[in-house]
């Protein structure tokens, strides 16, 4: 079982493919984001990333896709660039940072998903349509493909978000804040697709402010706090002293009961 040396920020999280971040820094002018990072994301894993607000957890999903820069370090996939490969990432951003009022319709926003892989302004292949029609299914908006994104609940938008994440058939998939705002059966249908994206080898990283029961659904959590304070599986990674170090003082989580 792993835990973290509170002096040494590096750990592994097994697996045969994988992300590897080495002594990642960011700085935005002056401030320093994220410290001397140094973690390795296993793929076939549901990898939870956790940390008190601005701790860097969208800086780190951010830096390692290569969207924004890095003061030091190196973010590779296989023996390249992780920022070289986004073709192989589905990536979908807090809800706060898109335009709902962009008037594109839940299919238009589905098969977005798949303009990287068409190219742009050519014309979609059967495949493409049926690999978005099936990615909607999945997340039971089959039915509202008409509708604008703007129209839809919370949790009809996210759930589009991630057909359109689906449709591009990725292997490494990064979701920022996935459960704000959404219903309890948007969370369901989240959860169980990550799980299954996760059981198909591919990478999943979720990045989560949630410390209650939903937790549990995560097979390894990184918590951070602008450096990593600890990485593992939940029993190891949830334990007091990295809790405090974390969040500072008292913070009420959901602890993991005994086998």
């Amino acid at each position: 079982m792993f835990q973290a040396n509170p002096n040494h920020s590096s750990s592994v999280l097994s697996g045969d493919r994988s992300i590897e971040v080495q002594h990642l820094t960011v700085m935005y002018q002056d401030v320093q984001a994220l410290r001397n990072l140094t973690v390795t994301i296993a793929a076939g894993q549901l990898v939870g990333i956790f940390g008190p607000n601005g701790a860097g957890k969208s800086t780190l999903v951010k830096a390692m896709l290569g969207l924004i820069p890095a003061a030091t370090g190196t973010v590779t996939y296989g023996d390249r660039p992780l920022a070289e490969q986004r073709q192989r990432v589905a990536y979908v951003p807090q809800r706060s940072q898109i335009d709902w009022t962009f008037p594109a319709t839940v299919w238009d926003v589905v098969m977005m998903g798949r303009v990287r892989k068409t190219g742009f302004l050519r014309p979609f292949s059967g495949v493409s349509r049926r690999l978005a029609v099936n990615a909607l299914e999945r997340v039971g908006m089959a039915e509202y493909g008409d509708r604008r994104i703007g129209d839809l609940s919370g949790g009809q938008q996210q759930r589009v978000f991630l057909a359109r994440s689906l449709a591009q058939d990725a292997d490494i998939f990064c979701f920022d804040e996935p459960f704000v705002g959404v219903d309890q059966t948007t969370e369901q249908i989240l959860f169980s697709i990550f799980r299954e994206l996760a059981s198909q080898g591919k990478t999943v990283m979720v990045v989560n402010h949630d410390l209650g029961e939903s937790i549990t659904h995560f097979d390894h959590l990184i918590l951070l706090n602008r450096e990593l304070i600890a990485a593992g599986d939940r029993r190891s990674v949830l334990q007091p002293q990295h809790m405090t170090r974390a969040y500072g003082g008292h913070v009420r989580f959901f602890e993991p009961q005994a086998a």
